[in-house]
């Protein structure tokens, strides 16, 4: 589980086994877990995060989403973006 991103709390990170999805990330905050499509930024999955927070999250993948795209393409190939 490569580690692409840390903000506060949040740890951006993805799977190694999922390439044959389209590029996301996954973010989680003690037992809390989101997942975020890349293009265009999206909420895929929430584990327990208010609406507030998942707000706030979908635009920290947008403000980082070059990065995140950046990481994703040199781990399984630019296959997505």
């Amino acid at each position: 589980m490569p580690t692409v991103l840390r903000v506060n709390a949040y740890r951006f990170y993805f799977y190694s086994h999922e390439p044959n999805e389209p590029a996301h990330v996954h973010i989680d905050r003690d037992e809390l877990s989101a997942k975020f499509w890349l293009s265009p930024v999206s909420l895929a999955k929430n584990i327990g995060f208010s609406a507030k927070e998942l707000r706030k999250l979908n635009t920290l993948v947008e403000q980082h989403r070059e990065t995140l795209l950046e990481a994703w393409n040199d781990y399984f190939g630019d296959s997505d973006g």
